[in-house]
């Protein structure tokens, strides 16, 4: 589908940020480029829809190079999701996703019935949401809205430069699950960068990690877990086993003891951290029960405090 043949990237013609990158990404694949900062993984995806001219090399999109495509027609067949969304913040939501559609001067019904479409598979409700400004909406749904109207008019393939990066752990969480099961029904050809090697284990289903514009490693997540080709892959992947998460004593808020009513929403104090995140979608705060016992509550701010911190904890140590 997208074939990269010794594609570098020099600014200077002395140093290259990406150098001789050679990759296959298959039709319907979910590909994720990861890395440190610096990497080159944001310039290698901007070569695909020519935001950022290649040095050297060639890059062919269905064995056509991209220089061979006018610019705009080569942008019309890939959709772009940004970190920043990039909504136009004087337009409704039916607008902002009709950009392309009306570009391509399709027929007014059409791309309202293609709106529709959208905002219902973004589990947004056309009727409330169409006429809405992004002001209007949180972050998250505001991010919906950039992955569907990169949707609009049905591309081919689908890059995605960090867009869950800015969120809070919960709603990154749950926009990963979205989009997990959305593949699932459009199956487009993704390029999704990242610098979250967990958000890379979950979402692709191949994985490049790269370093000082080079690849270090290309497998599936199970290969790079496996089999770390060295000693920087290894160290960049960490412990890919189970999420280090318990409810610690401080996360919790005493509350009298007293016999666990089965109609609450209640968590087990030793829980999975992907079993308390999916409770605390839900509700503000759970019940923690300990041998059919309350024993405190658990709020989403205490959460995103643990993980704020767990975060940093890690950052330092990379």
């Amino acid at each position: 589908m997208i074939h990269f043949e010794n594609v570098s990237k020099s600014y200077d013609r002395n140093i290259n940020v990406v150098e001789s990158i050679n990759v296959n990404i298959k039709e319907g694949e979910f590909f994720v480029i990861i890395g440190p900062s610096g990497c080159g993984k944001t310039t290698t995806l901007k070569m695909i829809n020519r935001l950022i001219p290649l040095s050297e090399g060639t890059i062919r999109i269905r064995d056509k190079k991209i220089s061979e495509y006018a610019v705009h027609e080569l942008r019309w067949q890939i959709g772009y999701v940004l970190q920043q969304i990039a909504l136009f913040p004087h337009m409704t939501i039916e607008e902002n996703i009709a950009v392309v559609p009306e570009l391509k001067r399709w027929k007014k019904d059409q791309i309202s019935k293609r709106v529709t479409e959208l905002l219902n598979m973004a589990e947004l409700d056309p009727t409330t949401y169409r006429g809405r400004k992004p002001s209007e909406l949180s972050g998250g749904q505001q991010q919906r809205i950039g992955v569907v109207r990169a949707l609009a008019a049905d591309p081919d393939i689908i890059l995605m430069d960090e867009p869950f990066s800015a969120l809070d752990p919960i709603s990154r969480v749950k926009l990963q699950d979205d989009l997990l099961h959305l593949q699932q029904t459009i199956k487009k050809t993704i390029v999704f960068v990242t610098h979250d090697i967990q958000e890379a284990m979950k979402l692709g289903d191949r994985i490049c990690i790269m370093r000082e514009g080079k690849i270090e490693q290309l497998g599936t997540p199970e290969e790079i877990v496996t089999s770390p080709v060295n000693s920087f892959v290894k160290k960049f992947i960490g412990d890919q086993g189970p999420h280090p998460f318990v409810i610690e004593d401080h996360m919790v808020a005493a509350t009298p003891s007293f016999q666990l009513d089965s109609r609450a929403n209640t968590i087990n104090i030793a829980s999975s951290w992907r079993e308390v995140i999916d409770a605390l979608l839900t509700e503000e705060v759970v019940y923690v029960e300990e041998r059919g016992n309350v024993i405190g509550t658990l709020s989403r701010e205490a959460l995103l405090a643990f993980l704020a911190a767990y975060e940093n904890e890690r950052s330092a140590i990379t």
